[in-house]
């Protein structure tokens, strides 16, 4: 993890190339009304019209276009709570590669569905029992399948970070990069992405105040967890930063901002309501920092929306409060 800047730079435009022609060119979306009510112009890079409708595909692209022909033969395993079962799933069809997902049994139904239907097999667990790495770990180890983690891995990693280098590219400059923080590989692929184009550009980790062992782990330089956390963006469940992931936080993460459940909530409706945009709470983090004030916006503002896989009961709860009540 020591490498500079350069070479993390150059293996994220290397991603980049692998994924030219296979993953969609996400639009970036304007507000003038987010604009003025922020003072600030912001840049939405909506991952939610990703294959598979979140960035995860292009991390799972980025490392299974890299296997040998023997780990091909034998299969791919991961543990998901969604996106990223779907992203192995789908690029397991385009690849003819086997996939199975350890997906926890309150996964969203749209999710695991949708996993299924793209081919894989989906192993489902309690977490409340047992750990889903541990049982993908058996799995591995019983019938020789290569591990494609959600976020612990360079390729997938640097895979992940090619949502902000497409988002520079398509913009030009930004000064500010908001980033949702799961496990932290999207944020730490985006991070050397952002920095690679502007070492200037000050990058922003989110999650739900609910689930903030990033946060802490970013204050205290230990590594911290947090078990099962109830929050409605199930995709920051994770329990902590990954080995990969948490030292490339530290060193090209300039801060992290928590978020309340209803920051979150409210950043779906304004998305929903007054830009026409599904976005699963997990996507709207970036939004919802600006919009509840936790860092002053200022100048050309990137925030990636990087998924939008929710479910109806979950919609249907989070627009109950109308935002003209």
């Amino acid at each position: 993890m020591d490498r500079p800047l350069d070479e993390w730079f150059e293996m994220v435009k290397d991603a980049a190339a692998r994924l030219r022609g296979v993953a969609h060119v996400t639009p970036v979306m304007t507000s003038r009304t987010l604009n003025d009510c922020l003072g600030a112009e912001v840049f939405l890079k909506c991952e939610n019209f990703q294959r598979i409708g979140a960035f995860k595909f292009r991390g799972a692209f980025n490392a299974m276009s890299r296997l040998s022909a023997g780990q091909r033969s034998r299969g791919v395993i991961t543990f998901s709570s969604g996106n990223h079962a779907q992203a192995v799933a789908l690029v397991g069809k385009l690849l003819g590669i086997q996939t199975a997902v350890v997906m926890p049994q309150d996964a969203p139904v749209i999710k695991r569905e949708a996993t299924e239907a793209y081919g894989a097999k989906v192993i489902l667990y309690d977490p409340r029992q047992r750990s889903r790495e541990a049982i993908a770990k058996e799995l591995q180890q019983q019938y020789g399948y290569t591990m494609i983690p959600p976020f612990d891995h360079i390729d997938v990693l640097t895979g992940q970070g090619t949502s902000a280098l497409e988002l520079c590219e398509q913009v030009g400059g930004i000064d500010m990069l908001f980033v949702p923080c799961g496990g932290g590989g999207l944020l730490s692929g985006c991070a050397i992405a952002a920095k690679g184009m502007n070492p200037g550009c000050r990058v922003v980790g989110v999650e739900p105040e609910v689930a903030d062992d990033a946060t802490r782990s970013f204050s205290t330089g230990i590594l911290q967890t947090v078990q099962n956390p109830p929050t409605i963006a199930d995709g920051t469940r994770t329990p902590s930063l990954g080995q990969i992931t948490f030292p490339l936080v530290l060193k090209f993460v300039d801060a992290m901002n928590t978020v309340s459940e209803e920051a979150i909530k409210e950043a779906v409706r304004v998305l929903f309501y007054r830009m026409k945009l599904v976005v699963e709470p997990s996507g709207a983090l970036g939004l919802a920092a600006l919009l509840s004030g936790q860092t002053q916006a200022k100048g050309r503002i990137g925030v990636i929306l990087s998924g939008g896989n929710v479910d109806g009961p979950t919609m249907q709860h989070i627009l109950s409060i109308d935002l003209a009540s």
